[in-house]
This record gives C-alpha cells, sequence and structure tokens, in this order.
C-alpha cells in the first residue's frame, strides 16, 4: 500500500571518484577506508503519505565500526531549503549557502543515530526536534524517511569521515595528519570529503560557499516581486487617465 502512496520528486546524481574534496584531502588508512563508502551517487527525493523520504545513494557501503545501521564509514548532512530566510551556516561542516538561501532543516545520519534540526519562522538559529526519523540501509544507499512536508525544495548534501572519538561524530582535516588522520594542504579547511554539486566541487571548497540544488529558488518571491510590478503598473495606468482627464 505505502508504494502506492509514494512518488518521485526529484534526483540528482553526483560525480562517481571525488571523495577527495578540493582535490588534495588524503582519506586515513588507518582503519582501511574505502573511498567509494563516502562517495555520493545520487539524491532521490519522493513523497510518502504527504512527507520527505530522502535516498543518498553511495558507491558502496563499509561498517568500520559495527554500527547497527550497517554502515559507519560516514556522516551524511542533508540541509532542506523549504521558504525564503533560514540559516546561511552549514552546520559546522566549513561551508556557508549563498547568499538569500537559507536552509530550514538539517538532517544528520551516522550509523550508530539520526538527528534533525529545524530554523522556526523568522529565525536564523535552529533548534533540535525530538521527532524521530526512521533510517534504513537499502543497497548502498542511506533512505531517511522525514516529518517535513513533501514538496519542491532545494537540498545541499555533504559526506564525511566518521570518528566514534569526536563528540559529533566528524572526523575534521587536518594539515600533515597521520594515517588516521584526513589530510589537507590548508588549514581550517570544510569538513565534508564529498559534496553533491551541481557545478565546480573544487571552486565550492575553495570559496567555501556551497550552492543547493533541486529548485533553487523561492516562487513566492517571484510572486510577490510579479505582484508588486502589477500594482505599479496599474498605479501607472490610473495616474495617466487621471492627467488625461485633467487636460480635457
Amino acid at each position: 500500500m505505502l508504494s502506492l502512496l509514494a512518488a518521485a520528486l526529484l534526483t540528482i546524481p553526483d560525480a562517481a571518484g571525488d571523495t577527495r574534496g578540493d582535490g588534495s584531502y588524503t582519506l586515513p588508512s588507518r582503519p582501511p577506508l574505502a573511498a567509494s563508502a563516502l562517495d555520493l551517487r545520487e539524491l532521490r527525493v519522493e513523497t510518502v503519505n504527504g512527507k520527505l523520504r530522502l535516498t543518498v545513494a553511495l558507491g558502496s557501503v563499509q561498517n568500520l565500526w559495527n554500527a547497527p545501521l550497517g554502515y559507519s564509514a560516514g556522516v551524511i548532512d542533508i540541509f532542506v531549503k523549504s521558504r525564503l530566510g533560514g540559516a546561511s551556516t552549514l552546520d559546522s561542516l566549513g561551508f556557508v549557502t549563498p547568499a538569500q538561501q537559507g536552509w530550514q532543516y538539517h538532517i544528520r545520519v551516522d550509523g550508530f543515530g539520526s538527528s534533525l534540526e529545524f530554523v522556526p519562522d523568522g529565525k536564523a538559529t535552529p533548534v533540535r526536534k525530538d521527532t524521530p526519523l526512521t533510517v534504513r540501509l537499502s543497497g548502498s544507499a542511506v533512505q531517511v524517511d522525514t516529518p517535513i512536508p513533501a514538496g519542491q525544495y532545494g537540498y545541499w548534501v555533504t559526506s564525511s569521515v566518521y570518528s566514534p572519538f569526536t563528540t559529533d561524530g566528524l572526523l575534521r582535516p587536518s594539515v600533515g595528519g597521520g594515517s588516521a588522520s584526513v589530510s589537507s594542504t590548508r588549514p581550517n579547511a570544510p569538513v565534508p570529503v564529498d559534496v553533491l554539486s551541481g557545478g565546480d566541487q573544487a571552486r565550492a571548497y575553495a570559496q567555501g560557499v556551497l550552492q543547493p540544488v533541486g529548485r533553487t529558488r523561492d516562487r513566492r518571491a517571484l510572486l510577490l516581486l510579479g505582484l508588486a510590478a502589477a500594482g505599479l503598473l496599474v498605479c501607472v495606468i490610473a495616474t495617466v487617465r487621471v492627467w488625461r482627464k485633467s487636460r480635457v
């Protein structure tokens, strides 16, 4: 029955073999980490019973830390833009959104659990929501059933190396790190080793600005602009008519 109530909204592919950040990242070799297990391949967005189901396809699955999900190589972050406003910083990942492209929902998934944050109307600071997420592994894809109402939204998706030895589960890049580190050529490099990008991934890392994919413009803003233009046109026409009558 659920399959009858599910409908595909969006599918966005990502290039294979780009789990090196800006091109200079080196993945840990201890424990031996498969690059394909962190390689974003696709985001699929569906509506199931009026809510979003988000599926992030990876190159492969690796469970180095014996997580109950069956996958523990990485941490997947999904940010969702559903309206105007929102937060402009992509958590502590080292990326910001373009101007006027803030997010309203943030989902984080690793092999041991998940979390959901939400930015209330008129605010720019997210708050934690206690609503549980249903997360499952489907082949080499991580599937998340969310409480987010179905709609045409914008998305930011990132893949980072998981570590059980940090407070947030993220293994951050370092310059000249050892075999258990993500190595980068520059300090304070963005945390993800791969991002879902519709353009130049290296440029996103260099600038620290990650472009959203999916619906990147809020149609309500365009509608308001159209209404304002129509109102201005009506005022101009009315003014011209009054002026002509006064000339008669």
